[in-house]
């Protein structure tokens, strides 16, 4: 019985601390380009690049910009609140992923791009 019970401590003390470490994770307002592509999502400011979690905010996010975006590979300045995590190693994609919490804003008219192919 003495064994049952140490194995069931250990194993809420493990899985709470993990709860902890997502709970405890800092929302933090990003303001940065915005593009949604198929199943991707970025986030690119003037020196980071997150990739974003698709999930019900980045697709709310994603209709809200659509209107806007002259075409499909235009960028929309946003401003977001979201958690930064670093990506799971078995994950492809980028190092940083940002889970949106909040959307703060979103511009009314698309980025200007750096460079301009004609």
């Amino acid at each position: 019985m003495k064994k049952v019970f140490i194995v069931f401590s250990l194993f809420v003390a493990f899985t709470s601390c993990k709860n902890n470490e997502e709970s405890s994770a800092e929302v933090q307002e990003i303001k940065a380009d915005f593009i949604y592509l198929d199943d991707a999502a970025v986030l690119k400011g003037s020196d980071f690049i997150y990739g974003v979690k698709i999930d019900d905010m980045a697709k709310e996010l994603a209709e809200r910009v659509n209107p806007i975006k002259i075409d499909d590979f235009d960028m929309v300045p946003v401003v977001v609140k979201g958690i930064i995590n670093k990506k799971d190693e078995n994950e492809e994609g980028w190092e940083e992923i940002v889970t949106i919490k909040e959307i703060v804003t979103v511009s009314n008219r698309p980025s200007q791009p750096d460079v301009k192919l004609e």
